[in-house]
């Protein structure tokens, strides 16, 4: 059985986002580097790390999907860290590929579409 395990997160929105300090809304892109708990390896999984008030006013039209945001009413990076890290440990397959279309319903997983 292959789990999945948060390596780290980083941001080129917000480096480092152990240091990100928003003053209100706001949006910025994460990067969850993830890799089998018991193996070596890694892999993107990106989404957007986001309060209502900011997806709110970044809609271009009045109905849009959500789909690879993380919304939040503050900004927190231990909750952030803890909650990924939780939800990696929730993801679990017998292939990696299995782990990793797990792994996409957070965040865009670098090889998503990809055709070989």
């Amino acid at each position: 059985m292959v789990t999945a395990k948060l390596r780290f997160l980083h941001s080129p929105d917000a480096d480092p986002l152990e240091a990100f300090s928003p003053s209100g809304p706001f949006g910025i892109l994460v990067m969850a580097i993830v890799g089998p708990a018991d193996g070596p390896g890694q892999e993107s999984f990106d989404f957007m790390l986001c309060t209502p008030d900011w997806f709110s006013s970044n809609m271009e039209d009045d109905l849009t999907i959500g789909r690879h945001h993380v919304f939040v009413k503050q900004y927190d990076y231990p909750r952030l860290q803890a909650f990924v890290e939780a939800y990696c440990a929730e993801c679990s397959g017998t292939s990696w590929k299995e782990v990793a279309e797990k792994l996409s319903r957070l965040g865009k997983w670098e090889f998503e579409d990809y055709i070989s």
